[in-house]
C-alpha cells in the first residue's frame, strides 16, 4: 500500500531535483551488512573471529573487509517493487537518481549495477561511514540545503531528512512518519505489511511441528499412553523441542539466505523474500532458546542434554555440514531419532533399541528422500548442471538406490521385532502387525515414486501429512497396532 502524495513525473521542477535513495530496508527488502555477516559464518566460519578486529577500526572498515571477503548476490535480493517503479519512471522522466548508502562501496555498485537505474553512487568508503550526518552532509555538499528529496526507512535518516525537500518512506517503523514530517513534507510512504504477523509465524514454520509428534512415539510404543503423568512429561517436551526447533530453523534460515533464493520455492520464505527483518528473527533465536531451556528444567536432567545434543548437530549442520554428502542426511536422521529418544528420556521410559533402530532406517530413507526432491526441484531451473547441498544431478540414482534400500531396512526391522519376545509381550495378536510392514512397504514406496514424479515440494513428513494415501496409510497401520494390543 502507497499513500501520500504522488508528483507528476514530467513537472519540470521536480524532474531537476535529484531523487536520493537509501539501500538497505529501503531499496532492498534486507539488511546487507548483517546478511554478510552470515554469508562470512556460512563460509568461512573461521573468519568471525576478525570481525571485533575489524569493527575496533570502525564501521567503515568493518564494512570494507566484511565486502572483501563476501559480497550478496545483486541479483537474487528482494528489491521493494513498488519503489524500484517509481524510480523507473522517474529514471525516464529524466530525474537524477542517486544511491546514498552506508554500505560499502563494492556492495552499493553491485546493486546499482544490478537494476542500472542511478546516475550516481555515493557510499562507505573504507574511511568514512556514509551513514545519518555522514549522509546528510555529503549530501548537502553535493547539492545544497533542501536541494534533494530523500527516500529512507528508519530513525538513522532523520537527519538526512531535515536537510532534504521531500520525504519519501519506505515499511517506516512506527512512529518514524511523524517525527519525519516534523522537519520534512511527506510526498509518499511504501506500506506493505513487512511487519505482518503471519510472517512471523512463518518463519517459525509451525506446519514442521507435526515432527515433534515423534516425542510421543516411546509412550505410545511401551502402552503407557493412558498414564497422565507421564503425558504430561511428554507435552513439556514436545514444547520445549517446539520451540528449539523454531529457533534452529531461524538460525538456518539466516545462514541459507542466498542459497533460498535461488531456489524455486524456499525464495517465498519470509526472511529470503524480505517479509521479516533480519534482525527480528535474530532477537527471537534467543528468546525461543531461553524457553526451552526453561521448560526443560522441569523434566529430568537427562532430557536437557538430549536437547543440547539436538540443537549442537543442527548447529553443525547448519554451519557447513549440510554440504557433506552423506553425513547431511545422517545428521537430519538423527535429528529425528533425538525427538524420540527425548520422548523416552521425558517419560523416564527405557528407549526400545527396536524402536531406535527402526527410527534410524526409516528417517535415513525420509532424510534421503528430501535431498532427492530437492535435487529433481533445482533440475527445473538450472537442467543438468543442477545440485542440492552436496549432491549433483548424476548422484540422484545413486541418492534413490540408498534411500528405498534404507526404507525397506526399517521393514525388515518390524519384520524381526515381530518374532521378538518383547512384541509378544506387549501385543496379544502380534500377527497383526504383518500386516503394517505390509502397510510400511506401500508408504515407503509411494513416497519415493512421488518424490520421482517430482510432486514432493516440502519436507517430506509435511508432504506425508498433507498426501491423502500416507494419511490413510499412517492411520490403518495405527489402527493396526492398536488392534494388536
Amino acid at each position: 500500500m502507497e499513500t501520500g502524495h504522488v508528483p507528476d513525473s514530467h513537472d519540470p521542477g521536480a524532474q531537476a531535483v535529484p531523487l536520493v535513495v537509501d539501500l538497505d530496508g529501503t531499496l532492498v527488502r534486507t539488511n546487507l551488512l548483517l546478511e554478510s555477516v552470515f554469508m562470512l559464518a556460512r563460509q568461512h566460519p573461521a573468519r568471525i573471529l576478525q570481525l571485533p578486529l575489524w569493527l575496533a577500526r570502525g564501521r567503515a572498515h568493518f564494512k570494507q573487509q566484511l565486502a572483501k571477503v563476501v559480497l550478496p548476490d545483486a541479483h537474487t535480493l528482494p528489491y521493494h517493487p513498488g519503489l524500484i517503479a517509481l524510480l523507473e519512471a522517474q529514471r525516464e522522466g529524466g530525474r537524477p537518481l542517486v544511491l546514498a548508502t552506508g554500505a560499502d562501496e563494492r556492495v552499493a555498485r553491485a546493486v546499482a549495477a544490478e537494476i542500472d537505474i542511478f546516475t550516481e553512487v555515493l557510499a562507505s568508503d573504507g574511511h568514512t561511514n556514509l551513514s545519518g550526518g555522514n549522509k546528510r552532509e555529503k549530501l548537502v555538499a553535493l547539492y545544497g540545503e533542501r536541494g534533494f528529496d530523500y527516500a529512507g526507512n528508519s530513525y538513522r535518516d532523520l537527519p538526512v531528512w531535515r536537510s532534504a525537500r521531500r520525504a519519501l518512506l519506505v515499511r517506516p517503523v512506527p512512529g518514524l512518519a511523524a517525527a519525519a514530517a516534523r522537519t520534512t513534507p511527506i510526498e509518499r510512504i511504501f506500506e506493505d505489511g513487512v511487519h505482518h504477523p503471519r510472517a512471523y509465524l512463518q518463519a517459525l514454520r509451525p506446519h514442521h511441528w507435526l515432527k515433534n509428534l515423534l516425542i510421543l512415539a516411546p509412550l505410545a510404543a511401551s502402552h503407557k499412553f493412558y498414564d497422565g503423568h507421564l503425558l504430561g512429561l511428554v507435552l513439556l517436551a514436545f514444547a520445549a523441542f517446539t520451540l528449539c526447533a523454531s529457533a534452529v530453523y531461524l538460525f538456518n534460515d539466516l545462514l541459507d539466505l542466498p542459497a533460498d533464493r535461488h531456489h524455486p520455492h524456499k525464495r517465498e520464505r519470509p526472511l529470503a523474500s524480505g517479509r521479516l527483518p533480519l534482525g527480528h528473527a535474530l532477537a527471537l533465536i534467543p528468546l525461543l532458546l531461553a524457553g526451552a531451556v526453561l521448560i526443560g528444567l522441569w523434566l529430568p536432567p537427562l532430557f536437557l542434554a538430549v536437547l543440547g545434543l539436538y540443537i549442537t548437530l543442527t548447529l553443525a549442520y547448519s554451519l557447513g555440514l549440510k554440504d557433506v554428502a552423506i553425513l547431511d542426511v545422517l545428521i537430519l536422521a538423527a535429528g529425528y531419532t533425538l525427538r524420540v529418544l527425548a520422548g523416552a528420556v521425558a517419560a523416564g521410559i527405557p528407549p526400545s533399541p527396536w524402536l531406535l533402530a527402526f527410527c534410524v532406517f526409516i528417517f535415513f530413507s525420509l532424510a534421503l528422500v528430501k535431498r532427492y526432491a530437492e535435487l529433481m526441484a533445482m533440475r527445473a531451473v538450472e537442467g543438468r548442471r543442477a545440485h542440492a547441498r552436496g549432491y549433483l544431478l548424476e548422484d540422484s540414482e545413486l541418492i534413490a538406490a540408498l534411500g528405498v534400500a534404507s526404507g525397506y531396512l526399517s521393514v525388515l526391522v518390524l519384520a524381526l521385532y515381530i518374532t521378538s519376545d518383547l512384541a509378544h509381550s506387549l501385543y496379544r495378536h502380534y500377527e497383526l502387525i504383518w500386516l503394517v510392514c505390509v502397510l510400511l512397504l506401500y508408504w515407503v514406496s509411494h513416497m519415493w515414486l512421488q518424490a520421482h514424479r517430482r510432486r514432493m515440494h516440502d519436507d517430506p513428513l509435511i508432504f506425508a501429512g498433507r498426501d491423502r494415501l500416507s494419511r490413510v496409510l499412517v492411520l490403518l497401520m495405527l489402527l493396526l497396532l492398536v488392534l494388536a494390543i
